[in-house]
């Protein structure tokens, strides 16, 4: 994006567009609404009305800025903050990975089990919180829910901290650094929801560049094949769960069949596998027998 050129919002936007575009960025429209509609702090649908406003020097310098970031391969979420996931605007940065659209799907998954929201005030734990906009999400729609949100990462924690205060719920989400199985008792919870890393070690160099370079590797790496951290988390969900209680994972759109055996081999029962809006298996859930 040169250093001199059009003022018009239009005008800027096809500018930053073409630019992104030339530089391999995926999307480059939407991100350059992205950026330009969080200076001009507007939706980006809204930008559709200040077609004909000019920018500020300032404005313009500062979309110089935020399209060069994104050019050189950084997130454009990171360049302005933020980010949307359902009804809830999420602060991220290089703490947590971004919430994405699959992930939605997983919790759209644990608020369609009628059975589980029809038990007096669920306790839930969600493992490998990041963010914490899968809790948020959860909490804000179930408000008899009673959330625990563990990570490993202090530094994620402490992202998700700020995104759980400014949601106004952390009365009823608790964030805790510990390992699940030692945390808390022998059947106490009635759901452990997760979206775990599911990247398998040797594919991480292969990611685009924006997450291998911009996103914890902590929160991508799932072991050897992808699924040594979701291993784990089912036999922790084993221990802690009521009978009765429920799992839920986002898995890689590969691993349906594998995290199946899994949840068979450590006695869940009532298995299920979603996909995404691509057709590709995106959550396995199920439940331990009732005794």
């Amino acid at each position: 994006m040169s250093e001199s050129g059009p003022t018009k919002v239009v005008d800027v936007l096809a500018a930053s567009s073409e630019y992104l575009d030339q530089k391999g960025v995926e999307n480059p429209g939407l991100a350059s609404k992205l950026l330009l509609s969080r200076l001009l702090n507007c939706k980006h649908l809204e930008l559709n009305f200040k077609f004909n406003e000019d920018l500020t020097d300032k404005q313009l310098e500062a979309m110089r800025r935020g399209v060069k970031r994104v050019a050189a391969g950084e997130p454009v979420q990171h360049v302005i903050g933020e980010t949307g996931f359902r009804d809830e605007t999420i602060q991220v940065d290089n703490r947590a990975l971004i919430p994405r659209p699959e992930t939605e799907i997983l919790v759209e998954t644990v608020l369609k089990c009628d059975p589980l929201w029809k038990r007096d005030k669920p306790f839930i734990v969600e493992v490998g919180t990041g963010s914490g906009c899968i809790a948020i999400s959860i909490a804000r729609e179930r408000t008899h829910a009673q959330i625990v949100a563990f990570d490993i990462s202090n530094d994620a924690l402490e992202l998700a901290r700020t995104n759980v205060t400014e949601s106004g719920l952390d009365s009823r989400i608790t964030l805790a650094q510990a390992d699940v199985s030692d945390a808390l008792d022998p059947e106490c919870v009635d759901a452990v929801v997760s979206n775990p890393p599911y990247i398998a070690s040797d594919e991480i160099e292969q990611l685009d560049v924006q997450v291998k370079d911009h996103e914890p590797r902590v929160a991508l790496d799932g072991g050897a094949g992808g699924i040594e951290i979701i291993e784990n988390v089912i036999y922790d969900a084993a221990m802690v769960l009521k009978p009765g209680g429920y799992i839920f994972l986002e898995i890689g759109a590969e691993q349906g069949e594998a995290v199946s055996s899994l949840l068979q081999d450590a006695g869940f029962e009532g298995i299920a596998v979603d996909q995404d809006l691509a057709n590709r298996d995106r959550v396995v859930s199920g439940r331990l027998p009732a005794g």
